[in-house]
């Protein structure tokens, strides 16, 4: 293997449909490095140094687990790694899953992260990806279950591919058309079909948080904090009516907390 050891340093990798999210952190659990990529794309490991092992969460496929192996072995030959999947229970969450092996292995890791970053409070957590997640964590760490929505581009994109005379948007097109300027500052109602089309599909995905996060409270008869995170987060909390707060590496954060768990585990 080549590179300078660090035999504290943890790899961690988070491979969602769209993107690759990485971080190198040390002993403590602090960020030594991170970054992002497209699938296709390459990582910048050049600087960073030989960790004792990488862990990872994997939920775009076996396409993806293959190229992330050869990208790991390119740089570090050999590599200790380990593939995280959703458990029964662990780091103090309780899967409410019927089969809690299905549960998506990031949905699993922010669950274990919000639970961590906000100890001792209800929480519904909702992560704006390829597709839009919400799951339901008590304060004691009992997932007690989630919504799955399509995702805020996924949705422009499903109306532009099936209709005649809608155009397609993504992400970058949709903002361009709202003018950075957040919904609830001006009027819902757009003038072109742009601007219609992003406003509807955000206002959508807004309604459903809101819907969700009303839901939860009355059902739990208590107060609920509603964490967002993913990469229409910011258009997304533009529209919302209710608080929130921002939270971007949940996944991550678990894949930390899991690995030094394991860990413990080994030495005890």
């Amino acid at each position: 293997m080549s590179g300078m050891a660090d035999e504290t340093a943890r790899l961690l990798i988070d491979a969602g449909n769209s993107r690759i999210k990485w971080s190198m952190i040390d002993g403590t659990g602090a960020a030594l490095a991170s970054g992002a990529l497209d699938h296709d794309a390459q990582p910048d490991w050049a600087a960073v140094p030989l960790p004792r092992d990488a862990w990872i969460s994997n939920v775009a496929g076996e396409p993806a687990a293959k190229r992330i192996d050869a990208l790991i072995d390119a740089r570090w030959p050999g590599l200790a790694r380990t593939t995280v999947r959703a458990q029964t229970r662990q780091c103090g969450v309780t899967n409410g899953y019927a089969e809690p092996a299905s549960l998506g292995s990031d949905r699993w890791c922010g669950l274990i992260g919000a639970h961590a970053a906000f100890p001792g409070e209800n929480l519904l957590i909702a992560t704006f990806g390829t597709a839009t997640t919400l799951e339901a964590l008590r304060a004691d760490g009992t997932f007690t279950g989630g919504l799955i929505a399509p995702g805020w581009s996924l949705m422009m994109h499903s109306l532009g591919t099936h209709t005649a005379q809608l155009p397609t948007l993504d992400a970058a097109a949709a903002r361009r058309a709202l003018d950075h300027e957040p919904l609830k500052a001006r009027s819902v109602f757009a003038t072109d079909t742009r601007a219609a089309l992003s406003s509807g599909c955000l206002l959508a995905q807004a309604g459903l948080i809101e819907r969700a996060w009303r839901d939860l409270r009355a059902d739990w008869q208590s107060d609920v904090r509603l964490v967002l995170g993913g990469g229409a987060a910011s258009e997304i909390a533009g529209a919302l009516d209710v608080p929130h707060t921002r939270h971007d590496s949940l996944v991550l954060a678990g894949l930390a907390l899991i690995a030094r768990d394991a860990a413990a585990r080994n030495l005890s």
